[in-house]
């Protein structure tokens, strides 16, 4: 179980290789991964977008990324899960987020990613302004956003 909060840049090729090595060594059976990358417009039609500043509180954001991460092995059976989240001044095509999770089966591997990136996309304490033509500007929370992190909250008996 790692978590990984940096500036520089990672390779999700070498990321991806070394936690499939240690996951099959671990019983795993599947592996899911997601990357995130910074899109060059905000939309099909949006505004392009030159670069995006990701800020954080050091040491408050790992602790909080542990946190989910440990919610997600709380739910689902897995062997090992990868986080790597970058901040700071990255430009359209720069990868911002590895999220690996594995599991003896498919299935668990699928949701906790799904959660896991559900989860960091609503609750992971970092701050994301956009530099655009028309000027900076921070990006606000999405409410489809939300409503998937809601999804996977379950419901009160």
């Amino acid at each position: 179980m790692v978590v990984r909060v940096q500036a520089e840049d990672f390779d999700s090729g070498a990321e991806i290789a070394a936690f499939e090595r240690d996951a099959a060594l671990a019983g795993a059976g599947a592996v899911a991964t997601f990357t995130g990358l910074v899109r060059g417009r905000d939309g099909a039609d949006g505004p392009a977008i030159g670069a995006m500043t990701l800020e954080h509180y050091p040491g408050m954001t790992e602790r909080q990324l542990e946190a989910i991460e440990a919610q997600a092995r709380d739910r689902w059976p897995l062997t090992g899960t990868l986080i790597i989240h970058r901040h700071g001044r990255l430009e359209p095509g720069a990868r911002i987020v590895l999220v690996c999770a594995a599991s003896s089966h498919r299935e668990s591997a699928f949701e906790a990613c799904a959660f896991l990136m559900d989860w960091l996309k609503t609750k992971a304490p970092f701050w994301k302004r956009e530099e655009t033509p028309e000027g900076d500007r921070w990006v606000a929370a999405k409410a489809s956003d939300d409503a998937r992190a809601r999804a996977w909250v379950p419901p009160k008996s």
